[in-house]
């Protein structure tokens, strides 16, 4: 039987397709954020996306409490002297960063893309699975992944990439989310009819 089979209010988890419509990036986010035990637990079910080889090429580092400041510190020494205090500020805008590190197996007969490919869908489905639990998210990039101090911040070796933070925790405010209005995709869908 699943760990945690209800949301934190103790009501069943939504549909998936309710799940992808009402998902948003949330830029203001609140405690709690998941626990170490339920982000993991999170983690082993969005670890189940297309993934060939099952080489799963990423890792995550969590970053709590304190610990902000130093990503923060990190944030400020790659910004102009205008904007350190606005850019290491930034890590407070959630109480979980869950850094992304793209770990792709060398010389792998699944090529780099796919490794990629995989390591996106897998964050994808965390990010839904977040939001099925009342969690926020929202996916940050920005020069800082490139940043020497922050790869060596967060033990990254040479072959591997940071692709960003997950900035998750509570949304701060909580409006009843209205679905996505569906868009048109015929322009983007043909088919293939060599025989007729």
């Amino acid at each position: 039987m699943d760990r945690y089979p209800l949301n934190r209010e103790g009501l069943s988890l939504m549909d998936v397709i309710t799940a992808m419509l009402t998902r948003r990036s949330e830029h203001h986010l609140v405690d709690p954020a998941p626990s170490d035990e339920e982000f993991a637990y999170l983690l082993k079910v969005a670890a189940t996306a297309p993934d060939h080889g099952l080489l799963r090429p990423w890792r995550w580092v969590l970053i709590r409490g304190d610990d902000r400041s130093e990503l923060g510190a990190c944030f400020a020494e790659e910004a102009p002297a205008e904007r350190r205090s606005q850019a290491a500020a930034k890590v407070q805008r959630a109480p979980l960063l869950a850094s992304l590190v793209f770990t792709p197996a060398q010389g792998h007969k699944v090529p780099e893309w796919e490794q990629l490919a995989a390591t996106s869908a897998m964050t994808n489905s965390l990010m839904l699975l977040l939001h099925t639990r009342g969690f926020g998210s929202i996916w940050r990039t920005g020069a800082a992944v490139r940043s020497a101090h922050v790869r060596q911040l967060l033990g990254l070796k040479g072959e591997e990439n940071l692709l960003g933070w997950l900035y998750i925790g509570t949304p701060r405010a909580n409006p009843a989310r209205r679905r996505r209005s569906l868009c048109d995709v015929s322009s983007r869908l043909s088919q293939l009819s060599l025989h007729r």
